[in-house]
């Protein structure tokens, strides 16, 4: 049984929730508009599980769930799911395909600010991916992840770097040009160089353990890890035990 809890926070943009609830219906259609995102979830897991040293056996929470895709998967691979997001209508979808597919989690309407002062220290691995760069404080999101996860836990998290190439890439290109994500999904003044994440992690207590770069073909509609770290890019974090 899934539990709720109202979204008391004000680290939202209402705009970003209705544009994400608008794609509630579509959201495991690999051929529609969230195609980019299937496309990156399994080398983002291969990513996930080596900094995890293996997923089996493992509580996980996932930041910015959305429609659960790579909720499932974790729970595919082993872990006790907890999927967390502020789109009621995604969340959903979420709960419904979870119940279609078997890969059941728990998912919940609530911010990852009011988790953390319920649920301090509860998971041995937190992810928050494609999310930072949608909100309006990423750093009390960091914060709120680096107080979630266990000592010793893994986090990692994932963004859009800024800089002229993501801007090129990320809304001319993906939105205007190939429109392989929908216009309006992205607000460059939003994305986050890795310096900037970087130094949010450390000051919520977290270990910066390593950066990866994330590639996504268009027109292949495929996506593999990469050392490039001028567009996409993924952050592995611990919480030391001490």
């Amino acid at each position: 049984m899934t539990s709720e809890s109202p979204a008391t926070r004000s680290n939202l943009d209402p705009r970003e929730i209705a544009n994400f609830d608008r794609l509630a219906t579509r959201w495991w259609d690999p051929r529609g508009e969230m195609g980019a995102l299937h496309a990156i979830n399994l080398p983002r897991v291969r990513y996930i599980t080596e900094c995890a040293s293996g997923l089996s056996g493992k509580t996980a929470l996932d930041v910015g769930c959305g429609g659960g895709l790579l909720t499932e998967a974790l729970v595919a691979a082993g872990c006790t799911a907890t999927g967390v997001d502020l789109a009621g209508d995604v969340l959903e979808v979420a709960r419904l395909h979870g119940l279609e597919s078997g890969l059941r989690a728990d998912y919940r309407q609530i911010a990852a600010e009011e988790l953390a002062a319920e649920r301090p220290a509860s998971f041995d691995l937190v992810c928050c991916l494609e999310m930072l760069e949608h909100v309006p404080d990423p750093a009390a999101v960091v914060q709120a992840c680096a107080t979630l996860v266990k000592p010793g836990g893994t986090v990692v998290f994932s963004t859009i770097n800024r800089n002229p190439k993501s801007f090129a890439l990320m809304i001319v290109g993906a939105e205007y040009l190939t429109q392989v994500v929908p216009r309006g999904t992205h607000d460059y003044e939003k994305f986050i160089r890795p310096s900037e994440l970087d130094a949010w992690a450390r000051s919520g207590g977290l270990e910066v353990l390593g950066l990866k770069g994330l590639r996504y073909n268009p027109i292949l509609r495929s996506a593999r890890l990469a050392d490039d770290i001028d567009v996409n890019y993924l952050m592995h974090c611990r919480r030391p035990h001490t």
